[in-house]
């Protein structure tokens, strides 16, 4: 498919007056297939938009949607949906959303917004824009695997070589470091002032924050190395500590939440994506079992702890307790006051309600229409911290950053989340700091710490947002890998689809990676799909570069 720059200012014609005229064609009506320069703080709106979930319903959050089950950070109120399954929509768009996102809304928009910053000497701008697709092109790569790189954004083909994943990693470093050159110039046309009047919904113009997004982008790159013999404990350290260290330096996509429906996060009642339900890719997602029990005190891992986070992220059922649905199971075969709302809160006692409220006065979390959307958080740069200095054997260091992660987590709740939440249970300092003090979370020894507590921890501060942060910690731990220190699991209760639960095509395999977007790449690029694999039924359980070992 090609990939064009879409305009966003629509030019009108100038008239041609007479024979006498003596203006060509070309100069008095404006080609609108042809480039037209525009300012780059028209661009970039758009371009943050993209990622989270934009004006089309593009990106992250139309994703996480499906990938969610994957990690079982949902499960769908349906029976044997695909994806609980850990398979795919064949012929769908599905999970696909952020390869459009990538390749189309942030894509040639964006690579105009750098080419025409530089022109203008607004360094701040072009720095921003290369920290952008350094972070969209790992976040692509994490999710598919081979994709077209070298060959991206040329308009003069149909058709795309695909490039490999460690290529994808290589070149994102690099424009990180091409980022944080551009970031540091100072004077010409660069002017906090103007970047915030794009940057409206991000940073508000900060450039140091900036700087700090893109040594996070470094960080995870290289935290997701853990199986490779590349892997670098200390670089992960190092660029960790370069990047958001506090919540108000985490990375947000905000929502206006006006009555134009583009203005509301994805998941907002507002804009109903949560509702209907169907076998093959049903978007009614409730709370899976697995989280429940991890902030129920269910979990064996963290035996009898009642998280007091679980009211911001999860819903009561009718018995005022918090359970979850079993993946491929769907929420009919329990018990009808143990489930769960809704995340709009709307009850489930009767039958299966995906009714989308006519407010958000009952919505919490990422599931309210003004709800900012972390990109990258403080949290996350304290867990990849932990595990570096766990596996570096540094475990007075890991506990510190295994604490602030924690620590962090609540930080963010408490900032951007305290609406809608009961009086009596909102966060507080003395709650958060008896959480840390509970050892059955927190170990008094460094020695005690285990990478279960780490990974588990973790996967509660991503929750619900860093979905696809998350699928790469499972598979960098192929899912059930054993923690060497206990001889159980890593992700301790994770138990994935088994035998008829797991998708059909699977061939006993577990998901390893999205396809390529179908109505791209299987309609029009469908040679190359076919010379790497991408026609196989079993695509999607190849596993990736960065996992192997």
């Amino acid at each position: 498919m090609k990939y064009n720059f879409k305009h966003l200012l629509v030019l009108g014609a100038l008239a041609v007056m007479g024979a006498s005229c003596s203006k060509k064609i070309d100069e008095a009506y404006n080609n609108p297939n042809y480039d037209v320069k525009v300012a780059p703080e028209t661009l970039l709106p758009q371009i943050v938009s993209s990622m989270g979930g934009n004006y089309g319903g593009h990106g992250p959050l139309n994703d996480i949607r499906f990938i969610g089950a994957y990690t079982q950070n949902f499960a769908f109120s349906g029976i044997q949906s695909n994806f609980d399954r850990m398979g795919y929509a064949p012929g769908s768009d599905n999970a696909a959303s952020f390869w459009r996102s990538h390749y189309y809304d942030i894509g040639q928009n964006n690579m105009k917004m750098i080419d025409w910053a530089i022109e203008n000497k607004q360094w701040d701008y072009a720095g921003v824009g290369k920290a952008i697709f350094a972070w969209s092109w790992l976040t692509i790569t994490d999710l598919n695997g081979e994709l077209i790189l070298k060959e991206a954004f040329n308009t003069d083909q149909i058709t795309f070589k695909y490039d490999n994943q460690d290529e994808v990693y290589a070149y994102s470093k690099k424009l990180c470091f091409e980022a944080l050159e551009l970031l540091n110039k100072t004077g010409d046309n660069a002017s906090q002032a103007s970047l915030a009047k794009g940057d409206a919904f991000m940073y508000a113009g900060d450039v140091a924050k900036w700087k700090k997004f893109v040594y996070g982008v470094l960080a995870r790159n290289y935290a997701h190395l853990t199986n490779k013999a590349e892997y670098k404990p200390d670089s992960v350290i190092y660029y960790s500590n370069l990047a958001m260290k506090e919540t108000v330096d985490d990375a947000m996509v905000k929502f206006a939440a006006t009555s134009v429906s583009a203005t509301n996060n994805f998941l907002g009642p507002f804009r109903g994506n949560l509702t209907g339900a169907t076998a093959a890719g049903p978007t009614a997602i409730r709370q899976s079992a697995f989280i429940a029990n991890l902030m129920n005190g269910t979990n064996t891992a963290f035996t009898g702890v009642a998280d007091p986070r679980a009211i911001y992220l999860l819903r009561k059922n009718a018995a005022g307790t918090f359970k979850g649905v079993d993946i491929v199971k769907g929420q009919t075969v329990m018990t009808a006051n143990d489930r769960p709302e809704s995340f709009w809160g709307v009850a489930q006692t009767t039958s299966v309600n995906n009714t989308a409220p006519a407010t958000d006065a009952n919505c919490r979390f990422i599931f309210r229409n003004a709800a900012p959307f972390p990109v990258m958080t403080a949290s996350e740069m304290s867990f990849l911290r932990a595990e570096a200095a766990f596996r570096k054997g540094d475990k007075s260091a890991a506990l510190a950053a295994y604490k602030d992660g924690i620590a962090k987590h609540f930080d963010l709740l408490m900032t951007y989340y305290n609406t809608n939440v009961p009086t009596a249970d909102l966060l507080t300092t003395a709650s958060k700091n008896a959480f840390l003090a509970d050892t059955r979370v927190v170990p008094a020894n460094a020695a005690d710490l285990t990478l279960t507590q780490i990974m588990l921890q973790k996967y509660i501060a991503l929750w619900g947002h860093g979905t696809f942060e998350t699928w790469v910690d499972m598979r960098r731990y192929h899912y059930v890998d054993n923690d060497p220190a206990t001889g159980k699991q890593v992700y301790r209760d994770f138990t994935p689809p088994s035998s008829s639960d797991l998708y059909q095509d699977n061939n006993g395999k577990l998901v390893y990676r999205m396809r390529p977007r179908f109505n791209s790449e299987y309609v029009w690029n469908i040679n190359e799909v076919t010379r790497i694999g991408g026609t196989a039924v079993d695509y999607h359980t190849k596993e990736m570069w960065f996992s192997q070992k």
